[in-house]
């Protein structure tokens, strides 16, 4: 590999251009000869290698002619997946472990070694029960795989899920996310050797194993598959079975004791990530509307979190009955105004094609959902239903009451929906990790969104929703972007997001800006701000991951957050609002404090003066 790497370096530096084809020829042309496929080179391995090699010997490949403007094109080129952190942070998943759940929707997956509703063969929860859905083994793991594959690693964006987080003994919500932090702070410290982290990780599973507890794949399915067996026919729920699979007897209720901490535990940990190398600059997790109050969004505040996920599936109450999930309009107003006042980004789930509904009223009730000032969300997960074994759908697909639309169909419904999508928006995504073999009937197509995309072009659609229009790794001449600010209104808060775009409508970066109305107060107790202060809910600046303390491509370094911070402080101050606050991230403190910002209870406040 190293002949490859040499061959590469020596054609960049000869400013010759290589894109992915002739990359993928160069290596081609190299394992040629090499009968042993297990010897051959690829993109993949190419990378860690080079890492490896430099981490060994600095000098290695500096001694090989391979200067500093060279290595930056080379590792360019060998980053694999670039479009991961081309947002500008790494984002990293985990999964709690299995666990019951207060809902039990008709379309939800029933896997016994997951949380409710997630299944073994996603990606994020194969690696999850590899780790034993331990917090620091899943974060070590995780970024061990970004490294290797040429990402940088110093903003990180933490989301959690693993069905409702709410749910969960408080003590083991702070032991999980001390485990979170506690990984990045010490793969950050200088102090710790990295075989010492490894070693601490080794450890870890250890512990797990001595305790009974497997992460064998095959070892796995056959503990588990009876019960799963008798969930499936219809025979147990979810909560019955987790109770024989879980209960007294098993080795996940003996290691229960040791899956505790508290608060003070997490802030050690905290504190040691507001000046850490791999900073936490989000942190999400997920839950249900119904357990959006003052007193959950405080302790979300308390662990870090920035932004919070939460099922809709849809705006009719009827339909949600009929899927068996426990929602009405009053609490999903009050969930989104509470989730504003408090400051979080609202990452949304919204469904299509679910039992009761049709096309176009499919249509209409996404139309009401980003238009009706109840509502209006930062972000929308928007995929179809489908039909996985083990739910209560099951019968419903047997007995013809309920069928997945079509492809031409459901590509129509969600075109519309992307089409009617408003700037301040962003549709993450269409589609669930869930393998094809899992979905008895529905969409299996993983590149659903790039349909849909497909026919929003033939159809010449103007389309304004953010992941569209997000200018990712492309390079941009600041003084050509567009301070643009679009107002709208909400039911508790006069919003404005203000964006910088290209002058082809190409978007560089954004805030979220919340005036709160005055009547929130007279509505809702346990606020945690006054009525004079006005709230910056999101900071966002795109283009490739800059790495800390050092020039960034593309949009990041170049003033853009400070300018949009300056603007969201004019607009607040000329509403009238005397100060402002910022639901920044733990490893975000530094960046705000040096722009003024001051630690106020769950945020970080400025004078407006």
């Amino acid at each position: 590999m190293e002949a490859i790497i040499l061959d590469i370096a020596n054609r960049l530096k000869s400013n010759e251009t290589i894109d992915a084809d002739e990359l993928a020829r160069i290596i081609r042309a190299h394992n040629e000869g090499i009968i042993d496929v297990s010897l051959h080179a690829s993109k993949k391995k190419l990378l860690p290698f080079y890492l490896r090699a430099r981490k060994t010997d600095p000098a290695f490949w500096r001694d090989r002619g391979i200067d500093d403007g060279t290595e930056t094109k080379l590792l360019s080129l060998l980053q694999v997946k670039p479009r991961r952190t081309a947002s500008g942070v790494a984002t990293i998943t985990v999964i709690t472990k299995p666990h019951t759940c207060s809902s039990a929707c008709i379309y939800c997956p029933n896997d016994i070694r997951m949380p409710k509703s997630y299944l073994t063969d996603e990606p994020a929860c194969q690696r999850a029960e590899r780790a034993y859905f331990d917090p620091y083994l899943q974060v070590v793991s995780r970024m061990k795989a970004l490294t290797e594959m040429g990402h940088p690693t110093d903003k990180i964006e933490l989301i959690v899920l693993g069905g409702t987080w709410s749910d969960y003994p408080l003590d083991y919500q702070y032991w999980f996310m001390t485990g979170l932090f506690r990984a990045l702070n010490d793969m950050s410290d200088a102090s710790i050797p990295e075989d010492a982290v490894q070693a601490h990780a080794h450890k870890l599973a250890e512990q797990y194993r001595q305790a009974g507890i497997s992460r064998d794949r095959d070892e796995l399915f056959e503990q588990t598959r009876d019960v799963q067996a008798r969930i499936d026919s219809g025979e147990l729920t979810y909560n019955q079975a987790f109770a024989e699979q879980y209960g007294d007897e098993s080795p996940w209720t003996r290691i229960a004791s040791w899956q505790k901490a508290d608060a003070s535990d997490l802030a050690v940990e905290h504190k040691r990530n507001h000046n850490a190398g791999k900073r936490v600059v989000g942190l999400v997790v997920e839950t249900r509307p119904d357990l959006i109050t003052p007193k959950t969004l405080a302790q979300l505040r308390s662990f870090g979190c920035t932004k919070v996920q939460i099922g809709i599936q849809s705006l009719d109450e009827s339909i949600l009955r009929a899927n068996h999930r426990a929602l009405d309009l009053g609490q999903l107003t009050r969930a989104f105004d509470l989730l504003r006042l408090f400051g979080f980004k609202t990452h949304t789930h919204f469904m299509v094609n679910l039992y009761g509904s049709d096309p176009e009223h499919d249509k209409a009730d996404y139309e009401r959902f980003v238009t009706d000032e109840r509502f209006r969300p930062d972000e929308v997960k928007l995929y179809p239903c489908v039909l996985v074994k083990g739910t209560l759908l099951a019968s419903l697909h047997e007995s013809g009451a309920w069928q997945p639309y079509d492809e031409e169909t459901l590509i129509d419904v969600l075109a519309h929906d992307v089409a009617i999508t408003p700037p301040y928006t962003r549709i993450s995504r269409m589609i669930r990790d869930i393998s094809a073999k899992d979905i008895i009937a529905g969409s299996k197509k993983t590149n659903l969104r790039q349909l849909v995309d497909g026919k929003l072009a033939r159809d010449d659609a103007d389309i304004s929703e953010i992941r569209t229009r997000e200018i990712n790794d492309a390079e941009t001449a600041a003084e050509t972007l567009i301070l643009d600010d679009v107002a709208y209104k909400t039911h508790a808060t006069d919003e404005h997001f203000l964006q910088w775009v290209t002058p082809e409508g190409l978007i560089a970066g954004f805030l979220r800006l919340s005036l709160p109305h005055q009547s929130a107060w007279d509505t809702y107790d346990g606020l945690p701000t006054l009525s004079d202060e006005a709230m910056i809910r999101e900071v966002h600046v795109y283009g490739k991951a800059a790495r800390l303390h050092t020039p960034g491509e593309s949009a990041q370094h170049r003033g853009l957050g400070k300018a949009l911070i300056t603007r969201a402080c004019e607009i607040a101050k000329e509403a009238g609002f005397k100060r402002i606050n910022v639901i920044s991230a733990i490893g975000t403190y530094e960046y705000y404090s040096n722009l003024g910002f001051y630690d106020s209870g769950l945020y970080q406040q400025k004078e407006l003066g």
